[in-house]
């Protein structure tokens, strides 16, 4: 069978490849892999804003490329993303050098050296649209040259990218300005500082930023001593050993301001809940429950990080930006049940402001006023009755004013807006069906209202008990006919 070689426009295929979804702190990200793939010590980054363009500078003193190397690193896919790679290799598509310096900018530049000998590329789009051609050159321009610095000792690769048009709108009529573009590079700072945090604190990289070393951003708050935890668990998924472990935030009540402002992140608490998968130390999803469950503002507690080695991103179908994944069908059911382990005892905290130590822990501290009863599909808030000061009151008041305490009580407890999710609309015609602790209820409710003068007559105790939330479920057919029966007297 005879074949033809088909090659695709460069135009159409570049502006595809400027569409990926990529945000400016994904982009950037992507291109500190490359430096940390190149085992990197130590990456400087500079963002230079020069009115109407900028420039993105990006230094590393990883091993570097030959010319050979540099040639394939900046072809466009250059790596099978189904080839085995090293342990803690974060590049699979050989696509994020260009990918991602294309979402920022339309020139990119590479200057590497290599046993002390240089090799240099650039990729400028305008020349590529214009020419309809995949012509890289291979010196770079002056204009860009005098922004990179030389590369100190034998190895080291230094990136430029300018024409910053999707970054600052270089060359259009929206060109952001210089406190805006600097605004972006905080947000970028902050980004990083979370992306990278696990592979910046076990100390293998420095980062710096516009002179700003990168302060890793911990959202599991590990060194607090009131954090809660969970044990390493690995799970086998289709081949991959899977890690997964939790971790409950402290309540409010044990941070400082400083502390609780930083632990929300950028989001803000409840939006920092949920799973936290990694690659080879590197996050690369957060902030949700993977469709599992709805985010609650009292499950915001909960973290719980994933790690996964680099050979399982077919398997949970990391996509080419390293920012979003889809665990296997086979890995959902197991990853529920430590996530709905896990936001019980969000809840448990976050209700009972109780400092966590361990995992069988009850968190019912007795100094709570309410306390959570019941399950997920039904849980109600129920007062402390064991609360000391309670405890203290009943001590001091006779037999008679404790009874209508507690009947009082009852009513607060059942009255409570947050049990009250729903009013039933019941049938008037017939009497119901009623349980002896219901009718008992009712008469001790009757009754006291009528002692106290409250009501006047059947109709006004009728009228009454129709209103309290612990009652909406019988027609005022059943409370007449259960007072008639207990002989209530209204008179």
């Amino acid at each position: 069978m005879s074949i033809v070689i088909s090659q695709p426009s460069a135009t159409p295929i570049v502006h595809a490849l400027r569409s990926l979804g990529y945000n400016a702190g994904t982009a950037i990200a992507d291109l500190i892999d490359n430096s940390l793939d190149a085992k990197a010590t130590k990456i400087i980054l500079q963002f230079m804003c020069f009115g109407n363009d900028g420039a993105i500078i990006i230094a590393d003193n990883g091993h570097g490329m030959n010319e050979d190397t540099l040639q394939a690193a900046m072809n466009i896919g250059s790596k099978d993303p189904r080839a085995d790679r090293q342990p803690n290799e974060l590049g699979r598509f050989g696509m994020g050098l260009k990918t991602a310096s294309f979402s920022l900018g339309k020139r990119l530049s590479v200057l590497t050296k290599q046993n002390g000998i240089y090799a240099q590329r650039c990729w400028d789009l305008d020349h590529v649209s214009k020419c309809n051609e995949w012509q890289l050159f291979t010196a770079i321009p002056d204009e860009v040259r005098q922004f990179m610095c030389d590369i100190e000792g034998d190895s080291g690769t230094v990136i430029c990218i300018d024409k910053l048009d999707r970054f600052m709108g270089a060359g259009g009529l929206n060109t952001i300005h210089e406190s805006s573009f600097y605004a972006k590079v905080r947000r970028i700072h902050h980004h990083l500082e979370f992306v990278f945090h696990s592979i910046i604190e076990n100390g293998k990289v420095q980062v710096i930023l516009n002179g700003n070393e990168l302060d890793p951003w911990d959202p599991f708050m590990v060194k607090h001593p009131s954090t809660l935890e969970g044990e390493t668990q690995v799970l086998n998924i289709n081949g991959n050993k899977i890690k997964v472990k939790y971790y409950v935030l402290p309540h409010a009540s044990f941070l400082n301001e400083m502390e609780y402002k930083r632990a929300g992140g950028s989001r803000g608490w409840r939006d920092h809940q949920g799973f936290y998968i990694y690659r080879e130390n590197r996050l690369l999803h957060y902030g949700d429950w993977l469709g599992m469950f709805q985010k609650d503002t009292s499950s915001q507690l909960a973290r719980v990080r994933i790690d996964l080695p680099n050979a399982a991103d077919e398997d949970w179908q990391v996509d080419i930006k390293k920012s979003a994944v889809i665990p296997p069908d086979n890995a959902k059911t197991r990853l529920e049940t430590i996530a709905r382990f896990v936001r019980k005892i969000s809840r448990d905290v976050f209700y009972y402001r109780t400092q966590g130590s361990h995992p069988s822990q009850t968190f019912k501290g007795s100094l709570n006023t309410w306390e959570l009863s019941g399950s997920d599909e039904g849980q109600q808030f129920v007062l402390n009755r064991n609360h000391p000061i309670l405890s203290e009151i009943q001590k001091k008041i006779d037999d008679e004013t404790s009874k209508l305490l507690n009947l009082y009580l009852k009513f607060v407890q059942l009255g409570s807006p947050s049990n009250i999710t729903d009013s039933p609309k019941v049938e008037e015609e017939s009497i119901q069906i009623v349980t002896d602790a219901m009718k008992e209820l009712v008469i001790q409710f009757a009754s006291t209202l009528i002692k106290l003068q409250v009501v006047q007559n059947m109709q006004q105790l009728i009228d009454a008990l129709v209103t309290q939330p612990a009652f909406d479920v019988l027609n005022r057919k059943t409370l007449k006919s259960i007072i008639e029966e207990a002989n209530v007297s209204h008179e």
